[in-house]
């Protein structure tokens, strides 16, 4: 199964993404989600973003919080709403919305 999972939140762990698994994960970073791509706890970037998967941040939502497209993680692509549009039709079979 491919999996898109949206993540509106920022905690400094999801215990519910460490329990899912599929042929392709997908996680788009959406609302206060975007700070996983751009926070860094001493000095490193959020847990989330270890795990095995293809992250994507919204970068509406990161203009939204006056964070820049600069401070993203490098495994984070920074996508608009057209490209989430796409990913949706064309990437993922499955969405989740956490």
């Amino acid at each position: 199964m491919k999996l898109a999972v949206f993540v509106s939140d920022f905690k400094s762990t999801v215990d519910t993404l460490e329990r899912l698994t599929a042929e392709k994960l997908g996680i788009i970073l959406v609302e206060n989600g975007v700070f996983h791509a751009v926070i860094k706890e001493k000095g490193a970037h959020s847990s989330l973003l270890k795990k095995s998967a293809n992250f994507y941040v919204l970068s509406e939502d990161l203009a939204t919080r006056g964070l820049s497209n600069l401070n993203v993680a490098n495994n984070v692509k920074v996508v608009n709403y057209n490209d989430v549009v796409d990913l949706i039709f064309n990437d993922y079979e499955k969405l989740a919305w956490l």
